[in-house]
């Protein structure tokens, strides 16, 4: 075969796989995403997650990472919910309602390689999804998949950004797609003005310490910023306010991936269910999804968090829990706003 009908196989495969979209880029150093990167650290954007800070030349450079990497190939899978969870529920973002993205995605990733092994011949490669020194959302773009946006989101044209982005680097040679030049955000900051942590800086920065997503799962801290109070607007889990006010986002469809379905009885659960759980039932119910990265211990501190700075009253969530009606939280976030 030739390096067209290699390629036009390779992205048969991602489609047949059920990701959305494959872009492949050339496997090289990314000099400006290395100056951003280090200029982003030195500012302490990053905040506690010093995991950044490490394996920097690896991050900047895939062929450090995976040594003779001629291609990045770049996969994205929606994530997009079939179902809206009803209002006044503690809120957990959309990509962590069902099964672990990870386990899912490795998956894919292992049949991917697996397939272009079998047909393809001998190659080597690494998957990557979400846990290694890899640059994803800059990768995506250079394979001409979508734009980063204000908020820091890869956004694709026609699905929105409730995407997870998968990537796979390899020593086969392929065609590569232009980098996706523009950017359709144009004068709008929709999402920079519904943060309401002010997390989202001018030039695409954002303040990793200010976000909720990581202040809900990142900070491994007992204790939230006290500035932070009544600013989560009943979100325990991750936040997808900056997502869910980006006008991109009404071309955003439900996923076809049955394990990203919501989990059962998710919806169900309101601050006292979570502050009641026990580790054994967490464990059984989502021991297997990315809850899971929060701990029991650390979602039952965002509860409780999020409901002082509701109810102004912190004593009464704790000594009447069986008055589930006083202790639901803010209505969603799901409408688009467009």
């Amino acid at each position: 075969m030739n390096i067209n009908q290699v390629t036009n196989l390779v992205k048969t495969y991602s489609n047949s796989l059920g990701f959305e979209y494959c872009g492949i880029a050339r496997a090289e150093a990314l000099p400006d995403e290395a100056r951003k990167l280090e200029n982003w650290l030195s500012k302490g954007f990053h905040a506690s997650m010093n995991y950044m800070e490490k394996h920097f030349e690896m991050r900047v450079d895939p062929t450090r990472l995976v040594p003779g990497a001629k291609s990045v190939i770049t996969m994205l899978l929606n994530y997009y919910p079939v179902n809206d969870p009803p209002s006044g529920i503690p809120k957990i973002s959309k990509y962590a309602y069902g099964k672990d993205y990870h386990d899912i995605i490795k998956g894919k990733l292992k049949e991917f390689l697996t397939r272009i092994q079998s047909n393809i011949g001998q190659i080597h490669g690494r998957g990557f999804v979400d846990s290694a020194p890899v640059l994803e959302r800059a990768w995506a773009q250079r394979s001409g998949l979508g734009w980063i946006g204000k908020n820091g989101n890869l956004i694709n044209r026609k699905s929105g950004s409730f995407l997870f982005i998968a990537t796979l680097i390899t020593d086969l040679e392929l065609e590569y797609d232009d980098p996706y030049a523009a950017d359709y955000c144009g004068t709008c900051t929709r999402c920079v003005d519904a943060c309401p942590t002010e997390a989202i800086m001018d030039g695409k920065v954002i303040d990793g310490g200010r976000c909720i997503s990581y202040l809900t799962i990142e900070l491994k801290d007992q204790i939230i910023p006290q500035a932070m109070k009544g600013k989560f607007d009943g979100w325990i889990f991750g936040c997808d306010i900056c997502q869910d006010v980006c006008p991109w986002n009404r071309f955003s469809k439900a996923s076809g991936e049955a394990g990203l379905n919501p989990l059962p009885g998710l919806f169900e659960l309101t601050a006292t269910d979570w502050a009641e759980m026990t580790e054994d039932s967490f464990r059984k119910n989502f021991g297997k999804s990315a809850l899971a990265r929060a701990k029991l211990s650390g979602i039952k501190r965002n509860v409780r968090f999020a409901i002082n700075a509701e109810s102004h009253d912190p004593d009464s969530i704790i000594t009447n829990p069986e008055n589930k009606n006083d202790l639901k939280l803010g209505s969603s976030h799901n409408d688009q706003h467009i």
